[in-house]
């Protein structure tokens, strides 16, 4: 091989790999060098070196500064395996080397690659313009899958090296994923007009996204969204349809929790700032819509805001209220004042009382300390009452959904109260009505849970089930039923 024809391969090498050319010229010189000591049985490292003419390709080999006649096809067969060897353990390392220097300054930024196959444990690999990243299953959203070929688009999450081999780690499930997507798709997110004040995401599902502007003339929400959705939906697609929430933020926490709350109308938030607690009361209509489906809406608005929200109806604010009160106003020096006092600070139950101790109590109410501590051992009693009394009514509730549950499989919901055949129902059953499919269907959405406002179109579809098996069942159907019970 002539010196321009080695040239040329390397720097088709170097354009392969994205590595310097001179780079690989060094690695060529070190492989001689090793070569020649290998063919003279020397161990001086400093006995040979070799330069390489970068514009003719010319290999000058010298020992002790003297050059030496060798040519490279006069290597033997041993010396000759050492530079095959030395090459490649060069070129692999230069080649890793600049994949770490070419990714670990982009952490954080969303590269574009092609999906390669999935490796054990589930971690796919994708090809990037230099080189290949990794996915780890727990960085990819659940239940996504790349078929080979396919576009991948995701965010570096970490670049590191793992002995010689360089590791790009690549994420589609972290939160910050959804902030650079919004950077693309936004310029206001980008020029930082619109700033992400915090998120909450559970990837697959739903992402709640806090963002507030700097600019009084821009709209923080209504720029995120875009033309008819524009924006927000490029972000969707991305994501495979998983719900995002744009949620305006608010300096005050009370208002923030209600915007994270959104769809659900809160009727009153009170904050309780020594438990980090929030209790949002709704009504009941609202119930539903504020826990979302398994509870997500709340989970997530809790994420997003910081505070353990608490949902309660209502009945359930004012009981517990009336609970506490009670309980405490049973000591003489606790009078009733106290207790709203204790209410405006967010103590809304004996559980709270129990759980800020007496030093707190004592505080705040300025009490004596065998006071607080007494009030403390009160409400401690009660909440086990009450503990108590809520695992038995869970209990009994849940009693009652499964035998609802055993007599809709049975077919007894189509009996009248007192074990009478219900003409309507019957004569449905009788003709093949299909009205208990609906029921079925909603509760098996709802989970045993109360049914989540979330999902309209499965309500939705409920309905029209139901009103589709009601038209089945025409007048000339009731007119049959009737004479078969002879109604």
């Amino acid at each position: 091989m002539n010196g321009p024809e080695m040239l040329r391969i390397l720097d088709s090498i170097a354009r392969d790999r994205k590595v310097e050319r001179s780079v690989l010229v060094a690695d060529l010189e070190q492989a001689m060098v090793s070569a020649a000591r290998k063919h003279f049985g020397s161990l001086d490292l400093e006995e040979f070196a070799c330069t390489v003419d970068q514009l003719s390709g010319e290999i000058s080999l010298t020992r002790h500064g003297e050059p030496v006649e060798l040519n490279p096809q006069d290597l033997g067969r041993i010396a000759a395996q050492t530079f095959k060897q030395v090459m490649i353990q060069k070129f692999r390392e230069d080649e890793q080397t600049s994949l770490y220097d070419r990714y670990h300054t982009r952490v954080g930024q969303i590269v574009t690659g092609t999906a390669q196959r999935y490796e054990r444990g589930g971690r796919l690999v994708v090809s990037l313009d230099a080189g290949e990243g990794e996915m780890p299953r727990q960085e990819q959203i659940p239940g996504e899958q790349f078929s080979p070929g396919d576009r991948v688009r995701a965010m570096i999450l970490d670049v590191k090296r793992d002995g010689s081999a360089t590791r790009v780690v690549l994420s589609r499930g972290h939160t910050d994923f959804i902030k650079r997507l919004f950077e693309v798709e936004v310029p206001e997110v980008a020029e930082r007009i619109i700033e992400v004040k915090a998120m909450a995401r559970e990837p697959g599902q739903r992402t709640k996204i806090a963002v507030s502007s700097i600019d009084s003339r821009v709209d923080a929400v209504g720029a995120c969204v875009g033309v008819r959705g524009s924006r927000i939906k490029n972000i969707v697609d991305e994501l495979n349809g998983e719900k995002i929430d744009i949620v305006r933020w608010n300096e005050s926490s009370q208002i923030l929790i209600q915007n994270a709350l959104k769809p659900a109308e809160v009727a009153e938030i009170s904050l309780c700032f020594e438990l980090g607690r929030a209790t949002v009361v709704v009504r009941d209509d609202q119930l539903s819509l504020a826990i979302g489906k398994r509870g997500q809406n709340v989970r997530l608005a809790a994420k997003l805001t910081g505070w353990d929200v608490d949902i309660l109806t209502p009945e359930e604010f004012t009981k517990n209220l009336e609970i506490m009160s009670t309980t405490l106003q049973q000591i003489d020096e606790i009078d009733e004042q106290m207790v709203d006092r204790l209410a405006a600070l967010g103590m809304i139950s004996v559980f709270d009382v129990e759980e800020i101790g007496a030093d707190m109590l004592a505080t705040e109410l300025e009490l004596s300390p065998e006071v607080a501590q007494k009030a403390v051992e009160l409400a401690s009693e009660r909440a086990k009452v009450v503990a108590e009394e809520q695992a038995r009514e869970k209990e009994e509730a849940e009693k009652r959904r499964q035998e609802e549950q055993a007599r809709i499989a049975a077919g007894e919901d189509l009996l009248g109260p007192e074990g009478a055949p219900d003409a309507d129902s019957a004569a449905a059953a009788i003709l093949g009505g299909g009205s208990s499919a609906g029921d079925s269907a909603s509760t098996e959405d709802s989970g045993g849970e109360k049914a989540s406002p979330e999902s309209p179109s499965e309500s939705a579809e409920g309905s029209d089930s139901e009103q589709g098996s009601s038209e089945g069942n025409d007048s000339n159907g009731d007119s049959r039923a009737a004479e078969i019970l002879g109604g």
